[in-house]
């Protein structure tokens, strides 16, 4: 049997995102599902619930896992190491640069002010004990964009414009989250659901015109998510949602003509250039 004709078999397609969804939430949800079931046992075992439990990052790593597996399936090795290319795409304006590298910790610093605990003394010290666990957030949270914004956004937005396309994509993004918020050891066991999810779907609204504006960077949509991870920045939980929903409104406003149509949507998983699937 012909390349051609294997790859036929799996094509990549708006409905292609039901099987990243039941696979993403099945693995994650399911390995939660065990931490909650039996606690010591998995406790003993691997640990804490956290960056250093297996399960925990398996659980994590579940979108990513599942968006490779997805355009394994349709595109082959070639159609996986094309998908890749996309983590050394870079260029993109340069006032979303500056929103990823100054705007992001500035929301963060905000909130913390408005909640009252911005003087809270720096949680390492010295200084240079935050790099290994910089070094752990970047190596964790950031890899489920290989999922969310690798295969997720792209058949997304090949139905709907950007902003339904980020709504339905960030009300989704947020429920995945809610075993944390009942796991002990989690950052989401603090705080409130409500917020939490508010903040997920604005956030992903701003990220959604970040990454076509990227042309479909998988790298700057990584930096993003470790920006908001940043394990240096304080807690600024609800108000870095609130913050995060009125600057989602104002990109939406100022970029109403791509966010309200398909124009400049980021539509297929591989890198620009590539057309493995025509073949």
């Amino acid at each position: 049997m012909t390349r051609s004709k294997t790859m036929a078999r799996t094509p990549m397609t708006f409905h292609s995102l039901g099987a990243f969804l039941g696979m993403a939430f099945g693995l994650s949800w399911g390995l939660m599902a065990l931490a909650f079931t039996f606690p010591d046992q998995i406790e003993r075992i691997f640990g804490p619930v956290g960056y250093t439990n297996p399960l925990y990052i398996i659980a994590v790593y579940a979108p990513s896992i599942a968006g490779l597996a997805i355009v394994g399936r349709s595109f082959g090795l070639r159609g996986l190491g094309s998908f890749l290319r996309r983590v050394a795409m870079w260029r993109m304006p340069a006032r979303w640069w500056a929103f990823i590298v100054f705007g992001i910790p500035a929301i963060f610093y905000l909130g913390a002010a408005s909640n009252g605990n911005i003087s809270d003394p720096f949680p390492f010290s010295p200084w240079y004990k935050a790099l290994p666990v910089l070094a752990v957030a970047l190596a964790i949270g950031p890899v489920e964009e290989l999922g969310w914004r690798g295969v997720a956004l792209p058949l997304l937005q090949r139905k709907f414009a950007p902003l339904w396309a980020s709504l339905i994509l960030g009300a989704i993004w947020g429920l995945w989250h809610l075993p944390a918020f009942f796991l002990s050891g989690t950052p989401q066991s603090a705080w409130a659901f409500g917020p939490f999810f508010l903040g997920t779907m604005a956030i992903t609204v701003v990220l959604t015109q970040v990454f076509n504006s990227a042309r479909g960077s998988l790298l700057v949509a990584a930096l993003y998510h470790f920006q908001l991870n940043s394990p240096i920045w304080p807690d600024a939980q609800p108000w870095d949602s609130v913050i995060f929903a009125v600057i989602a409104v104002i990109v939406v406003v100022l970029n109403r003509k791509t966010m309200l149509s398909k124009i400049g949507s980021v539509t297929e998983v591989l890198a620009p250039g590539d057309d493995l699937e025509s073949e």
